[in-house]
């Protein structure tokens, strides 16, 4: 069956920060994370593998695609959302910076960027255009597809064409190797929707 698995990378050291663009390696935790995921997918028919170029998810991503025995194939438009000044901060941190910018954030999510951050809406679109690119490969490769990115994409997936509520998509991807399981026809179900409105 040809299907894409969406999978959040392990963890690293900046957990508990804005890591859009920042680039850190899995820790000793995530480490051990990816060993449980492979273990867990080992029930898939996981014939080929895509992954952000951001090393979090290209070190999961490769672990996957040499126990598969498959090819991993990098694209950056898979990337997490730039958080701009906020790269590397913590939540705590930013309230002090500047408690008036982070309650508008919170009462405008998703659509309010970070100072100096990538635009929502553009990072909708990319991500978007990206899972119709993946879509086209899971359907022409007549397999599964794994396809390991963030958990701002996946949360974008889960929203815009899976019509979860924020606070599922939140639940759903909140843990680290999280799975997202995703067929073409959810997609296009989407996408007729869209043209008919």
């Amino acid at each position: 069956m040809s299907e894409l698995l969406f999978i959040r990378h392990a963890e690293t050291d900046m957990a508990g920060t804005f890591c859009g663009h920042s680039d850190p390696e899995l820790n000793a935790r995530g480490r051990v994370q990816v060993c449980e995921l492979i273990s867990r997918l080992l029930t898939e028919d996981i014939g080929v593998v895509y992954t952000s170029d951001l090393r979090r998810a290209h070190t999961t991503a490769m672990a996957i695609a040499e126990a598969f025995g498959v090819d991993c194939h990098v694209r950056s438009s898979l990337r997490e959302i730039n958080f701009g000044q906020w790269e590397g901060i913590t939540w705590e941190e930013l309230e002090r910076r500047d408690d008036a910018y982070a309650r508008h954030w919170i009462s405008g999510y998703p659509r309010v960027p970070a100072p100096d951050g990538e635009p929502f809406d553009d990072f909708e679109r990319r991500v978007l255009d990206e899972v119709k690119f993946l879509s086209l490969k899971a359907e022409a490769a007549g397999c599964c597809v794994a396809v390991v990115t963030h958990a701002g994409v996946l949360r974008t997936v889960l929203r815009a064409v899976h019509g979860c509520s924020e606070d599922t998509a939140w639940e759903q991807t909140i843990s680290y190797c999280s799975v997202i399981r995703h067929s073409r026809a959810a997609f296009c179900s989407v996408q007729t929707a869209e043209a008919g409105s």
